[in-house]
């Protein structure tokens, strides 16, 4: 175990509390689980608290705290913390509220927060306004409430910034062993991210889970990827808003496609780090990556004893990234000499109740589904209650499973597929066998997906660093479309032939030069469509001339060669993201922007590999492969338009502030691609 700054405040043999009640709650709560270490109550009145000798300031402590309650006022909280930094102290929990998080209530919140800061110096602090930390490996709490943790000699992590979303985890009955629970409040200092580096770094910790209101530090969250990579211990985030108002798109189209929230999606799957919706989904997820860590395949099997619950189970697939492979050849016979001959083999397998009660015929055919190469062996089971029911036979069935998994060496799952149906005393003793006890059905599929995202970005060599450019000041101006497809295609991005115009006769004269068809759009309007300002199809002068008449542009107006039928249309975008930067919008095009919502977001920089599975992914491909015969599209030249696109942002990074290309036309197979309308908005 390496050593980090954190190590001394997560892992203490000595703790300080200041304060009264909550100080003498955290002394409580380390004396209920064991802590080994010594506890120094400091209070200026009294004598002597849970048998242990008061100190009657900072300064008579017998030597600097490895970590320190600080469980007083906001103001004095700033003078402890100063003077436990000078002392030399390891760390401290900063338990007060009235910082940056009540600046509507407290005109001097945030302006005390940044003394608080400043008082720490270099010692590490977490909050304030947060409860602190419970190391249940070492019975070690700055914790001024009850708990539902008991000691353990490995687990997980979790971290987040509410306190009572702590509590609440910390109570689940669900078999998850957890090492450590950590709150970060307001992070003024140290990030949940900085926390979960240190915490990897512990052996005892198998993966990392948070809970995230947002991420404030882009190249944190890189540096907590690679060393979750490089320790092999799994990282997964429920991030919360995903309710956040999709940006309105003030001028392009792209807005609408790249909320904070899809972007954050793109970058943590980029980065190898897994993403949930929900606190369940959360907690069976970490139940995965605890037995197992990331999942090698996507491919999954289930057996259970009813044909409902097979349903269940392979509905639950459906939009998730997971399969039900068929069966092997080789496990039909000893399936079907386990099974009997009224048994469908498939996969989800329901095996009916011809085995139940028959410890030997079970364990046979679970050995056998278990050996079919998948990288997660499901059996449903929902158990009785104990309190009317006898459960012995559901008993005989987990053993069955424990015993199949540990001969073929697969990794299994008991699954119920109500939470209340795993009984904590039997998901303890399957977790401890190296069995998931996972409950819920919906649950258990995304913890495999997660887990196999993780997977398969780990089998991947390591990303890039992600485009990080923060934006100069200045102005932000919008192009005009002639502009903005003259710099695009002096990057390598095919536009149509067109020319400028600034009257109705001047364009008529343009599109004699160019050749009919032409098209003609009005300048220095977002919208075009919409507001009138495209005419396709321009068969001659009278028709271009009449076309600018009733556009009235007072920017001009761009006549364009008219492009033939494409197979299909794409968007291309690109937006900057407060937290994330700027990253790359790939989507169907033309009037289907919003109406399909069929879009990929790539991190940038970009290969063309990850262009070319990006466009595969959308439901558009279909048209690009030739869909019912229609012709194919020429998806080299897409994947090089897209390429170029992106690498138009990568060198104008610090400038850029969108881009929109949109539609970009995909010819037929061997005619290339072409801009055919492009938006840029950048920084003077």
């Amino acid at each position: 175990m390496t050593s980090s700054p954190l190590a001394r405040l997560l892992r203490p043999q000595t703790i300080a509390v200041f304060g009264g009640r909550e100080a003498r709650r955290v002394m409580e709560q380390c004396d209920r689980m064991g802590f080994a270490g010594e506890i120094w109550p400091v209070h200026p009145k009294l004598d002597e608290v849970l048998g242990r000798p008061c100190y009657r300031s900072l300064t008579d402590l017998p030597a600097a705290p490895d970590a320190a309650f600080v469980g007083v006022n906001r103001t004095l909280t700033v003078d402890i913390v100063r003077g436990l930094s000078r002392a030399g102290a390891g760390g401290a929990v900063c338990y007060a509220s009235g910082f940056s998080e009540a600046t509507a209530e407290l005109a001097d919140g945030a302006e005390l927060q940044q003394a608080l800061v400043e008082a720490a110096g270099d010692m590490p602090i977490l909050g304030p306004n947060c409860y602190g930390l419970i190391n249940s490996l070492d019975g070690a709490l700055l914790w001024p409430d009850q708990h539902g943790m008991k000691r353990v000699e490995r687990g997980v992590a979790i971290l987040t910034q509410s306190s009572n979303i702590a509590i609440n985890l910390t109570m689940q009955t669900r078999g998850l062993p957890i090492a450590y629970v950590v709150t970060a409040g307001n992070q003024a200092q140290t990030s949940l991210a900085d926390v979960a580096c240190a915490l990897i770094d512990d052996p005892r910790v198998t993966a990392v889970g948070l809970h995230v209101e947002g991420f404030g530090d882009l190249s944190a969250v890189e540096r907590l990827a690679a060393i979750a990579r490089r320790s092999k211990k799994p990282v997964v985030v429920l991030k919360v808003g995903r309710s956040e108002q999709a940006k309105q798109a003030a001028v392009s189209h792209t807005a609408s496609l790249s909320g904070s929230d899809a972007v954050a999606d793109a970058v943590l799957a980029r980065l190898g780090i897994g993403r949930v919706q929900s606190l369940p989904a959360l907690l069976e997820t970490l139940k995965l990556l605890h037995v197992a860590g990331p999942l090698p395949s996507r491919a999954i099997s289930s057996m259970s004893c009813s044909g409902g619950e097979a349903s269940l189970m392979a509905d639950a697939a459906v939009g998730r990234n997971v399969e039900f492979p068929g069966l092997q050849p080789q496990q039909l016979p000893r399936l079907r000499r386990a099974l009997g001959e009224m048994v469908t083999l498939s996969n989800p397998l329901d095996y009916h109740t011809f085995v139940w009660g028959d410890f030997v015929r079970q364990t046979e055919a679970f050995s056998a589904m278990f050996e079919g190469g998948y990288a997660l062996n499901l059996v449903v089971l929902d158990f009785p209650r104990g309190d009317r029911c006898d459960a012995s036979e559901w008993a005989m069935t987990a053993d069955a499973v424990i015993t199949a998994a540990s001969a073929t060496g697969a990794l299994a799952g008991l699954l119920a597929t109500l939470p209340e149906n795993m009984p904590e005393p039997v998901a303890d003793r399957l977790m401890a066998n190296g069995i998931v006890a996972f409950s819920g059905i919906d649950e258990a599929v995304i913890a495999a997906e997660v887990a196999a995202g993780i997977g398969q970005a780990w089998q991947a060599p390591p990303p890039p660093p992600l485009l990080d450019v923060p934006p100069l000041d200045g102005e932000i101006e919008t192009l005009t479309e002639a502009d903005a497809k003259t710099e695009l295609a002096a990057c390598g991005l095919p536009v149509p032939w067109g020319l400028q115009a600034f009257s109705p006769l001047e364009a008529a004269e343009r599109a004699e030069r160019l050749g009919f068809p032409v098209v003609l759009k009005g300048l220095g309007i977002a919208h075009k469509t919409e507001a009138g300002a495209v005419a396709l199809n321009l068969r001659d002068r009278q028709a271009v001339s009449n076309a600018a008449a009733k556009m009235a542009s007072n920017a001009g107006y761009l006549v364009e060669k008219m492009i033939d039928p494409p197979v299909a249309e794409l968007i291309i975008g690109a937006i900057r993201d407060p937290v994330f930067g700027l990253s790359l919008t790939v989507g169907a095009g033309g009037i289907f922007v919003e109406l399909l919502e069929d879009s990929v977001i790539l991190p940038l920089p970009a290969t063309k590999a990850e262009i070319q599975t990006a466009i595969l992914r959308l439901k558009l491909a279909k048209l690009i492969y030739g869909y019912r015969g229609r012709p194919k599209g020429d998806l080299d030249a897409a994947v090089a338009a897209i390429a170029a696109a992106a690498d138009y942002v990568v060198k104008n990074a610090a400038r850029l502030e969108e881009l929109d290309i949109n539609p970009l036309m995909v010819l037929p197979e061997g005619r290339g691609v072409a801009a055919v309308d492009a938006l840029i908005r950048r920084r003077r």
